[in-house]
């Protein structure tokens, strides 16, 4: 990303190429996760495939913990709101929630063409709606990069959850979020995501009020692109003119690649961020 008056943004929000190894994730990724949802498929703790929605990818994965159930986690996919990946891909980041006796949601999402990103935020909150429907106590959001925007937006002012939902949710984790849409109708992705003035502002959470007295910690890695970096400032520092709790974290040694990985762990700080531990 420069630094001059012309940015090229679709380097800026280029990660794999800038990651060593960078294209090899995804795969580890699937691997972990596989690995993990048998695990939980043997022991009897995984629901899977609950419908929330009549499209075919309005399906979530809700792995249960052993013994006393806490609340409920969700952690919401990135990708761009438009790249193949589905709930298939994370469960393996459920693990640091369920070892601390939280149920643990993971949705998928219809993608970008198919449906607009004001269209995903709906979504997401009905897998929230259903996840909530089947595990009582308090809720923790969390999402990275895409999912980092939708689960910001599901504590915006115009949160398309019903209020007592939001009223249940003691902590939001946004990671590597995307929260100001406007610079993405720069890039080549704009092809498909299709985003225009009216939805990137209404859909940029930190343009958008936040919901009185949330409490919101924005996680990015201190190795990311610059511009996740500027993003996940971005938020924190809006948001904290608000009536609600808000900070910026940034994990040092970290890319937007392998954030994500202190949820497998039951003591890593971003697990306990999310759970109020």
């Amino acid at each position: 990303m420069n630094t001059g008056d012309a940015i090229d943004w679709d380097d800026a929000y280029s990660n794999f190429a800038y990651i060593p190894g960078g294209y090899e994730y995804p795969a580890k990724w699937l691997a972990l996760a596989a690995q993990f949802r048998e695990e939980m498929k043997e022991k009897g703790l995984l629901k899977a495939d609950l419908s929330y929605g009549q499209h075919a990818r309005n399906r979530l994965d809700l792995f249960m913990p052993w013994g006393d159930l806490n609340g409920l986690a969700v952690f919401v996919h990135g990708g761009y709101w438009m790249e193949d990946f589905d709930k298939s891909a994370w469960s393996h980041l459920a693990k640091g929630a369920v070892a601390n006796g939280f149920a643990v949601a993971v949705p998928s999402y219809a993608l970008c063409p198919e449906v607009r990103i004001s269209d995903i935020t709906v979504q997401v909150g009905s897998a929230i709606t259903r996840a909530a429907s089947e595990v009582a106590g308090p809720i923790h959001l969390t999402g990275h990069s895409a999912g980092g925007h939708l689960v910001a937006r599901m504590v915006s002012s115009t949160s398309p959850l019903a209020h007592a939902v939001r009223h249940r949710i003691r902590k939001t984790v946004p990671i590597s979020a995307l929260v100001d849409l406007r610079p993405l109708m720069k890039t080549e992705m704009n092809e498909t995501l299709h985003l225009d003035a009216v939805e990137a502002r209404l859909e940029s959470p930190a343009l958008l009020e936040p919901q009185e007295s949330i409490d919101v910690t924005a996680w990015v890695g201190a190795g990311e692109r610059p511009e996740f970096v500027r993003q996940n400032a971005l938020l924190a520092n809006i948001w904290s003119g608000f009536d609600c709790r808000v900070e910026a974290v940034e994990e040092p040694g970290r890319h937007h690649a392998d954030i994500i990985e202190g949820l497998m762990e039951p003591d890593h700080p971003l697990t306990r961020k999310l759970l109020c531990l």
